[in-house]
């Protein structure tokens, strides 16, 4: 490092008051959270649009039409 940088960086020291013994995540570690967000937050909206084109009507159960006893999908209590 030439003399004037070492200057430089010996008068921004106290100004920043950098603590040598703590660690913090910093801008990077803020930018790279940020941008995950924003990806599951897009994820999500993509997902949930792709969920609203899913169609959930079942196909009638062939074992039904024959007439065999089926189970109650919703259990009497009482």
């Amino acid at each position: 490092m030439s003399a004037s940088a070492s200057l430089a960086v010996t008068h921004l020291v106290p100004l920043a008051e950098v603590d040598q013994n703590k660690v913090t995540p910093g801008v990077l570690g803020f930018i790279v959270f940020a941008v995950m967000a924003v990806a599951v937050w897009g994820l999500m909206k993509s997902m949930s649009r792709h969920m609203g084109k899913v169609d959930f009507k079942e196909a009638p159960d062939p074992k039904a039409e024959s007439g065999a006893p089926s189970a109650d999908p919703k259990p009497h209590h009482g």
